[in-house]
Parts: C-alpha cells; structure tokens; sequence
C-alpha cells in the first residue's frame, strides 16, 4: 500500500496535468482533449480527498488509542506510559487537522 503522502502528491499531479490538458483541448477547440483533461483533473482531485480521509482515519485511531494508553498509565501509575499515550493523542490530533 502507497504512503497517503505519495498518493496526495500523484492526485495533485494528476489534477495540474489534466488542467493543462483541458486549457488545450479548449485552445486547439478540441472537445475530446478538454472533457478528457476535465476527467483527469476531477480524479486527481478525488485521490487526494481519498488519501486525506484515510489520514483523518489513521489520525483518529492515534487519538483513540493514546487516550487508552494515557488512561493505562494512570491506572497502573506509570508516569512514561501516560505521557507516550498523550504524546500519540497529539501526534493522532494534529494528523487530522493537517487532513483536512
């Protein structure tokens, strides 16, 4: 499975080049370039709405997930073990924040 980074960047490539696509297809009165660069740029578009969602997911779980070993740390009063669960709830909120 790609990084979400890397599919964020091959959307926006995707997007710019089908934008250029379609300035051709407009300036050579071309439809089937223009509606083919309008296809390429709605999709990179969509890659990377598909690859911030899957960020905001991983982000969520983070946030889940330190809360529960925060939580772990306080009951068994391990100091280290609390601050690694808040320090993922904070890496897992600003994850999420950055997606969306």
């Amino acid at each position: 499975m790609k990084r979400p980074g890397t599919r964020k960047v091959e959307g926006k490539v995707q997007e710019v080049a089908g934008a250029v696509e379609e300035k051709v297809g407009k300036v050579i009165g071309s439809g089937s370039i223009e509606r083919r660069g309008m296809d390429d740029r709605v999709a990179g578009k969509a890659r990377q709405e598909v690859a911030k969602s899957d960020e905001r997911i991983r982000g969520t779980g983070q946030e889940i997930f330190g809360t529960v070993k925060k939580a772990a740390g306080n009951l068994l009063d391990d100091p280290q073990m609390e601050m690694e669960g808040k320090a993922k709830k904070f890496e897992g909120k600003a994850r999420r924040k950055l997606n969306e």
